[in-house]
């Protein structure tokens, strides 16, 4: 469906809602979940812009209940009493009471609903079960017969189609131009997955105070979105929210507003072709046996580095293997980066290849030799890096398909380049732009509230890293949930089946606008080929070789146990230029952890050879990979 029209004016403010004030003076037992810790203030993220009074008391709420009384715990300590008995008696509380909801981020964008997250003493008030029943977690929602599911339909209230789950949308008609929909986040029902926005091997998030709680969901909506789901689908929504694809425009004749598209924007639903697509696709139907497995000639394989190789014995002569990784790289690689906005057009016939069209081009880079390039008037030794245009690192056999920054960094290495053919977007634009931008602010800001700024370099960034997590463990949740909300966005552009539909069936997924392989692809070839960039600077400039990359974790061999031991300088003690540079900006690197060499030779010999160690190597057992 094409989206409404933004609202022309928001509407008269709401009645003034029951207010108390945030519970101070509330015990360590005011919460009926064991092992709830007392509310702790914490400081408010508050724009400096007046707030908008629809959405005064913030974009989300923790619904609580204690000896029988429902509270709302807002951001900033603020407590509602809720004086709802029942789910739809709570959604209208909220739509017309409670002054929930946050202010589009994009003036042609819509407001978000607000969001409700229940905690298991809510769930009983209500009349929900604290937990789905296995049939129930299988379907991902409540039977039709459940009788909260009842008493929604017969107070006229409507659901997605995805019925009352974890995450349940429940609405109204709009009025006019405004929404009235509210969504319910049941924290019991895991609709927070420890892995994104949670501690995933010691879970903080049930055992939390509303209190706290809100506060760390509120300030991830104040600095990312309001969540509304998996962090992969909010971060996809985000992308929305900043390139609507809509905006209302005046009709000169009539004077009455029109919808018109927005042209930095996706604005339909476009076809796409068979080398973008996952195995399941509909459009490979009929094209391939059931088994057949493709082959880069038949299908765009552009995936991040899981690349290995032993160790020379030079390298073994290191006592130690450091491993850095990059941080929020694929949000990095988003930045800057053109990107198609529209349907693809087929150039057939040994088109020219032309870097400023995104797409999928079909073309021989066999003839690549990295020995044969120099970097800074030196060369490298190209049997000890990967291959930039695959994977696995292996050297490519033949035509394949690639995305065009690959075939962009073949030309830029000095090759010349023959496509076959192609598939090519011809509206194009830095979609992602100001989505990485948001998601840097956030990101850097969060680390800033942990004591890591921009300013620090060396041996004091990698101290401020290894003590962040003390300083404030709910900034700690806060940045596991900003990598995982950038690194899942892009992985959802190109969403498989979850076995909802047979093979070749359409899914769900595929009826979305921002289901878009060639972005995610597109993202990821710059992932890869920026990191071959200085993999090969570093090479020229320190005669140092990777042994091992994981995504964006990159394994040296070094004589000492720190980054700072074997990361390139110049003279004058500055990062070469080109190379990995310590910092917690987007791009830059940090410390994942250091074994030793002996250690190495001890897992290669126990698995029977050598395997990718890059992800085994780490410091904090909690950091994801591909962060």
């Amino acid at each position: 469906p094409v989206p409404a029209p933004a609202a022309e004016a928001p509407p008269a403010p709401a009645p003034a809602a029951a207010a108390r004030p945030a519970p101070a003076a509330k015990s360590a037992a005011s919460s009926r979940r064991p092992g709830a810790k007392k509310a702790v203030a914490k400081k408010t993220t508050a724009s400096a812009a007046a707030v908008d009074p629809r959405f005064e008391n913030g974009p989300l709420a923790v619904i609580d209940c204690e000896d029988g009384q429902v509270s709302a715990y807002c951001v900033g300590g603020l407590v509602l009493d809720v004086p709802a008995k029942t789910i739809p008696a709570l959604v209208d509380w909220t739509l017309t009471e409670a002054r929930l909801g946050q202010a589009r981020l994009h003036r042609n964008g819509r407001d978000a609903d607000p969001i409700l997250v229940l905690t298991a003493s809510a769930l009983e008030r209500f009349g929900l079960p604290v937990a789905l029943s296995e049939q129930e977690r299988h379907a991902g929602r409540l039977p039709s017969g459940h009788k909260v599911v009842k008493q929604i339909e017969k107070a006229g209230l409507q659901m997605s189609q995805r019925g009352f789950g974890p995450w349940a949308r429940v609405y109204r008609d709009p009025e006019g131009s405004r929404r009235r929909c509210v969504q319910l986040c049941i924290l019991p029902w895991n609709a927070l997955d420890a892995r994104e926005w949670d501690k995933k091997d010691d879970p903080q998030l049930p055992t939390m105070h509303p209190a706290d709680l809100v506060q760390y969901l509120g300030l991830y909506a104040a600095r990312v979105i309001t969540p509304r789901g998996s962090t992969a689908t909010t971060g996809l929504e985000l992308m929305t929210a900043l390139r609507p694809p809509t905006r209302a425009q005046k009709d000169e004749a009539t004077g009455e507003f029109k919808q018109a598209f927005n042209d930095d924007a996706i604005t339909a639903k476009y076809d796409v072709v068979p080398c973008e697509v996952p195995d399941e696709h509909p459009k490979l139907k009929g094209k391939f046996e059931r088994h057949h497995i493709r082959t880069p000639a038949e299908m765009l394989m552009e995936e991040p580095y899981d690349w290995c190789r032993p160790l020379t014995d030079e390298e073994c002569a290191n006592q130690f293997l450091v491993v850095v990784d990059i941080n929020m790289s694929f949000a990095a690689a988003a930045n800057g980066l053109t990107v198609g906005l529209n349907g693809p057009t087929h150039l057939e016939n040994n088109p020219k290849f032309d870097a400023s069209l995104p797409g999928s081009w079909l073309v021989d880079l066999s003839h690549v030799d990295l020995s044969r390039v120099r970097v800074n008037g030196r060369t490298v030794d190209g049997s000890r890096l990967p291959s930039p245009f695959t994977p696995q690192g292996n050297h490519p056999e033949g035509p394949a398909w690639y995305a065009t920054p690959t075939v962009q960094y073949a030309v830029e290495l000095g090759f010349d380049v023959a496509p076959i053919e192609a598939y090519v977007r011809t509206q194009t634009g830095r979609y992602l732009d100001s989505w990485y931008r948001r998601l840097r602010d956030a990101y850097v800001e969060t680390m800033a509230d942990m004591g890591v700024t921009t300013d620090l370099q060396g041996q004091e960034f990698l101290e401020a890293m290894a003590r962040r997590k003390q300083v404030d463990p709910t900034m700690a949740l806060l940045e596991t949930a900003i990598k995982a909300t950038a690194k899942g966005a892009i992985g959802k552009l190109r969403q498989r089946s979850r076995g909802q539909v047979p093979y070749y069936e359409p899914y769900p997924a595929l009826d979305r606008w921002t289901w878009r392989p060639d972005i995610r692809a597109a993202v990821l070839a710059n992932q890869r080929t920026g990191l071959h960039r200085k993999l090969m600077k570093t090479a020229a400039a320190a005669d140092l070789y990777p042994v091992a990359i994981g995504t964006d974790a990159i394994v040296y061999p070094s004589p000492g146990p720190s980054p700072l031991d074997v990361l390139p300088l110049t003279p004058e003690g500055k990062p070469a230029p080109g190379t990995f540079r310590l910092g917690v900006s987007p791009g830059m690197v940090k410390h994942q952890g250091t074994q030793t060499v002996l250690w190495a030779e001890q897992q290669f010999e126990e698995r029977g050879g050598v395997f990718n160690i890059s992800n085994l190597i780490k410091t904090d057992q909690n950091a994801g990979e591909g962060e």
